[in-house]
């Protein structure tokens, strides 16, 4: 009987989103081809894939929240919805030869490290196994929707629509007594959507966000046709954009105080919008902000003052077959639910499903509040790196260009191994210790600190394990450099066999 053999790579990419999208393509122009990116779902996208509910879009400029290598002059918005952001990706995945890469349809169940032949062992569907040297994750952090810890809501009879899981056909919610459960980013966007549909809609608010105006509008033709027509005008307006937040980073982590001139525009925007000052009471943040997510919004505070629409603010006791009950006791009649209850970020199942050295998985490192070095690498797991990880997600500007920083760091990680003939690198515990010390100290007395909210930045230590502390050229600047003294390199005999296969089978030379 031959032995089964187990195919292999040199890079595995777990997700095809921004991030797994851009690290292929990054590893493509750094001369690494042998790579294979697995993707659960059927197309590109990632969380521009998953979230179909009605008013999906950006809440960062289209200039800015997309690749430095691949602006688009054609932008048809200022803020771009879903389905021009999954075009754009596809579009990049096309153009830069990736998509023949991507084995769509393949969730990864589990990837161990093998300390024997110092490779990633990936466990995908009907038992089939890859390996592969290096292992990146880019599932990113809004890719397992949370869903409420409520009692009884699993009891309820009717339909439950998550933002994240928006079905085909909605139509059961024309007509219906519709409960909303959440009212932070997705649900601004899909309230005001449904709302004119529905008979009634019970809106649970938890806490109010601060919502400031939507600058959005139509770019019009002749605009676009100046941005294909001029070079480097798409790259201007990215610049442009890119510093002007960096200024609003600048007073959330050194001068709090600064945004609040920010806060009188979303009070003003509030007042104009609602006409019931007893809404507006219940709309209004009593935290500084900043210290929560910052939402745009030009259409949700108008839609929670219309006839059909009431907001709750007593939280939930419990959820029954047709109903919800507040914690006042007042009983509310419900044909659907909707939660706007948001993702797993520091608890992500996706930590479960990664085992290191000695067997230890992620989740149980982390212990609910996840650290890594650089958000890139984490001490324990060799040849793995992280792509939005921890302490990588930003308040203000664009995730792409976190990622991108991300991606010069792993390009330089794999430069070294090459460069000294090793076949694994794992950051040192020392060097991850005092790098998130670091963060830790520059967090104390930012607004996401000291803003006076409880919010999903914070870990269930109450840490902010989400958020990078500082300005997003910082975090570049930081990276740009390699720390060679900050890893450990793992060398092997001069000839390793793959885990599964016979000693004459396939084999890998160590570098």
């Amino acid at each position: 009987m031959s032995a089964v053999t187990v195919p292999h790579h040199r890079v595995a990419i777990v997700g095809a989103g921004f991030g797994g999208l851009g690290a292929a393509i990054r590893l493509e122009r750094e001369g690494i081809d042998d790579v294979v990116v697995l993707e659960r779902r059927d197309d590109v996208g990632g969380t521009w894939d998953a979230n179909r509910y009605p008013g999906c879009a950006c809440d960062v400029p289209s200039h800015l929240y997309s690749f430095s290598f691949a602006t688009n002059p054609d932008w048809s918005r200022s803020f771009s919805r879903q389905s021009e952001i999954q075009r754009y990706l596809r579009g990049v995945a096309d153009a830069h030869g990736v998509t023949e890469r991507v084995r769509f349809g393949t969730p990864v169940e589990e990837a161990r490290w093998d300390e024997a032949a110092l490779v990633w062992r990936l466990e995908l569907p009907g038992g089939e196994t890859l390996t592969a040297d290096v292992l990146v994750g880019a599932t990113g952090a809004l890719s397992e929707p949370a869903l409420p810890d409520i009692p009884g809501v699993e009891s309820f009879a009717g339909p439950v629509i998550h933002s994240a899981d928006w079905p085909q056909d909605d139509s059961v919610l024309d007509g219906a007594r519709v409960a909303v459960i959440g009212t932070g980013a997705s649900a601004i966007q899909f309230v005001p959507r449904i709302q004119p549909r529905v008979a009634s809609m019970d809106v649970y608010q938890r806490t109010p966000p601060w919502i400031a105006p939507r600058m959005d509008r139509p770019r019009p033709r002749v605009e676009r046709a100046l941005f294909r027509a001029v070079p480097g005008l798409g790259r201007l307006a990215r610049e442009s954009i890119f510093w002007s937040r960096e200024l609003v980073a600048a007073a959330m982590v050194h001068a709090p105080w600064a945004l609040r001139g920010l806060e009188l525009i979303a009070r003003a925007h509030l007042r104009a919008q609602v006409r019931d000052p007893a809404l507006r009471r219940k709309l209004l943040p009593d935290y500084r902000m900043g210290c929560k997510r910052i939402l745009i919004s030009n259409d949700y505070l108008p839609a929670l003052d219309r006839p059909n629409v009431d907001v709750i603010t007593d939280g939930i006791a419990e959820i029954r077959p047709g109903s919800v009950v507040s914690r006042d006791g007042v009983e509310r009649e419900a044909d659907v639910l909707v939660l706007g209850t948001g993702f797993h970020v520091t608890d992500s199942p996706a930590a479960e499903r990664i085992v290191g050295v000695g067997g230890v998985r992620a989740s149980e490192l982390w212990d609910g509040s996840p650290r890594a070095y650089r958000g890139t690498t984490v001490n324990g797991f060799p040849n793995h790196f992280l792509l939005a990880g921890p302490n990588t997600g930003i308040g203000h500007t664009s995730l792409v260009y976190m990622i991108e920083a991300q991606l010069d760091h792993v390009v330089d990680c794999l430069r070294e191994l090459d460069r000294t003939g090793a076949v694994a690198l794992e950051v040192t515990g020392s060097a991850q210790d005092e790098w998130n010390a670091r963060i830790d100290r520059d967090m104390d007395g930012s607004v996401w600190t000291a803003g006076g909210c409880a919010s999903w930045y914070l870990d269930r230590t109450g840490r902010n394990s989400t958020l990078w502390p500082g300005l997003a050229i910082t975090f570049r600047r930081e990276l740009r450099s390699f720390d060679r003294e900050a890893y450990a390199l793992h060398h092997a005999a001069p000839e390793v066999t793959f885990p599964g296969q016979a000693p004459a089978d396939v084999t890998r030379d160590a570098r």
